[in-house]
């Protein structure tokens, strides 16, 4: 299979949408101040002193110039520096000398001082918003994590998390730059106002060119995007220990490395093509700067030569023009570098706004405690995003208080989808599902899902410790032992902790250092122990157990019948033999439920339930 081509070119963000980009920088410099009021004011102030010790610095060198070629004019015979200290004619001189020297120390103290408090800022801001992204995706439908656009936004909401702070460094930098700029544009405007005006025009065409290419840099990674995240799970798959078995054993190194030096090669060109053009252009725009600043120097020299600038005149002005030229042409490429990662804050701010359609209704009602009469499907129906068939469709039945639900049936048969549904990760797009007579949308959406035990074939693996991975069940009991070692006794993986070798705080997984790996059949025992910590008035277990051979399993389900007494469960298994102790079984075929009943009804009727109970009994014979 060859790798995808390169993205089809995006239309570019126009001038007028990269101007309104800059509408994220308000909201984006209250995030930094709600951060940390504190260190905002500090490298702001900091800044601010800093902004005026290069024209200070310069105007001291112009004295220091002035003074030394006074001295020098006055023709004094001092042969020794000991004699000239002693004379005071050097006086002024060092006094100028001992302020420059204080002024180039402070400048140098200030400028760590403010690197030190951007560095803090920056760590807390990017923890805050790291923090603000995980809460929002918390409550983000499933639906909007199976939309391949959606992880696109995220993938660049990440890294945009992780790669703002800059902006903020460059935003107070340009603050700091524009009071350098006045105190020095003062100076010029005193001496040659016209020298202002050629700066202007040596500098837009380099401030064009720079805008333009930030654009270009922009479009080429919004529109990588999706090449950038297969890039990432290739190198995840490449040298990961989850994959590391099959990668070996199918020699899959070869063809993983040729997919990605293939893909990333085309990434590589198309960047470097931008980087060559940018390069080439921003030469030739950059001298029209360096030309109108020997224009302007030109012109200052010839009035010194003229006498109507002194020496020191000569140095300050020279020097502030060049100093203007950097720091104005500075300021018009940050401008457009803002601009430019403005566009990147639409990723990170358009995320945040992004609402999620399954969430509590305004005066939601708590789940009833107990459940008395249980769940009904009325006519639900369910289709997923962009899919042309119905996952499930035209279901009616009743799943009674305290009674113990089988479902089977065939892959893709919707069983699953059903789970969902209960569990509200979907809501149905026809019919409704009551919960005590109560629509369940009526109920509150945490106090719902908190009423439940799901465990899933695809449950998560922690890499925290034994204990923990049963404690995300119930976080508020992650540090009560006690509970914890219930819920492993009773899901049957007390035996299998016990014999790790630091027990309930021993890693596991095979990502740190320090990690002991499980087999799958013990990782399911982990898993199904954190429903029991649950302790929910609905457990539901889908293909919980796929991994552990059919006696395990059948002790799994037949202990989890046994604490089930009272409790409303749902139980999803391919091996008839387990679902059989049930109290019910539906059966499931292309979304709509084809019968029920217990097993020896189902059996009686002979049809798919039936049939598929012979198939895999003739298996075991």
């Amino acid at each position: 299979m060859t790798p995808p081509a390169p993205p089809a070119a995006s239309p570019r963000p126009s001038l007028r949408e990269r101007f309104n980009a800059m509408r994220n920088i308000p909201p984006f410099l209250r995030e930094i101040w709600r951060t940390s009021h504190g260190l905002t004011l500090t490298s702001l102030g900091l800044r601010l002193l800093r902004a005026l010790m290069p024209v200070a610095t310069l105007y001291l060198g112009k004295l220091i110039i002035d003074e030394a070629i006074r001295l020098a004019g006055l023709g004094l015979e001092l042969h020794s520096l000991s004699q000239a200290l002693a004379s005071g004619q050097l006086n002024r001189l060092l006094e100028l000398l001992a302020l420059e020297l204080s002024l180039a120390v402070g400048s140098d103290l200030l400028g760590r001082m403010v690197s030190y408090a951007d560095a803090l800022l920056s760590e807390l801001f990017t923890n805050a918003t790291s923090v603000r992204l995980m809460e929002h995706a918390a409550q983000l439908d499933l639906e909007d994590f199976e939309d391949p656009e959606l992880q696109d936004k995220l993938d660049r909401a990440r890294r945009q998390t992780m790669g703002r702070m800059n902006l903020m460094s460059q935003l107070f930098g340009q603050v700091q730059d524009t009071i350098t700029v006045i105190s020095f544009a003062v100076g010029l405007l005193v001496y040659a106002p016209w020298l202002m005006l050629l700066l202007a025009v040596a500098l837009v065409p380099a401030f064009i060119g720079e805008s333009h290419f930030n654009t270009l840099g922009y479009s080429l990674n919004f529109q990588w995007t999706p090449e950038r995240r297969q890039l990432d799970y290739l190198r995840q798959v490449g040298a990961s220990v989850e994959t590391a078995k099959e990668v070996k054993i199918f020699n899959l190194h070869r063809f993983l490395i040729e997919r990605y030096r293939v893909l990333a090669d085309k990434f590589y060109l198309a960047t470097r093509a931008l980087a060559r053009r940018r390069a080439i252009w921003g030469t030739l725009l950059a001298a029209l700067g360096t030309l109108g600043y020997y224009v302007a120097y030109g012109y200052i020299a010839w009035r010194t030569v003229r006498g109507d600038f002194s020496i020191g005149d000569l140095t300050f002005l020279a020097g502030s023009f060049l100093r203007l030229r950097q720091l104005l042409e500075g300021l018009l490429i940050g401008f457009s570098q803002v601009a430019g990662q403005a566009l990147y804050l639409d990723d990170l701010f358009s995320f945040f706004q992004i609402v999620p359609e399954i969430q509590s209704r305004p005066g939601a009602i708590a789940v009833p405690q107990p459940i008395r009469e249980g769940f009904v499907f009325e006519n639900v129906g369910f289709r997923y995003p962009e899919a042309e068939h119905w996952a499930v469709r035209h279901l009616d039945f009743e799943l009674h208080a305290g009674e113990v639900l089988a479902l089977v049936g065939e892959n893709g048969a919707g069983k699953t989808t059903l789970v969902k549904l209960l569990a509200r990760l979907y809501d149905p797009d026809e019919g409704r599902i009551l919960l005590d007579g109560r629509d369940l949308r009526d109920y509150d959406l945490d106090d719902l899902r908190a009423n439940l035990g799901v465990i899933f074939q695809d449950f998560v693996r922690y890499h925290l410790s034994a204990g923990e991975n049963i404690g995300v069940g119930r976080v508020e009991s992650m540090h009560d032992a006690p509970r914890i070692a219930e819920a492993a006794r009773r899901a049957l993986a007390d035996e299998l902790i016990a014999g790790l070798p630091q027990g309930y705080d021993q890693l596991i997984g095979r990502r740190f250092k320090t990690g002991v790996d499980l087999s799958g059949g013990q990782w399911q025992k982990i898993a199904i122990a954190r429903a029991y910590l649950r302790d929910a008035q609905l457990m539901i277990l889908d293909e919980p157990t796929a991994a552990l051979d059919a006696r395990a399993e059948f002790e799994v389900f037949q202990r989890f019948k046994e604490l089930s007494d009272q409790r409303t469960a749902v139980l999803i298994s391919h091996r008839f033999s387990s679902v059989r102790m049930a109290d019910r079984i539906l059966v499931l075929a292309d979304g709509q439920i084809e019968a029920s009943g217990t097993h020896a009804q189902l059996m009686a009727e002979g049809g798919r339930y039936a049939e598929l109970f012979e198939l895999q009994a003739a298996g075991y014979r």
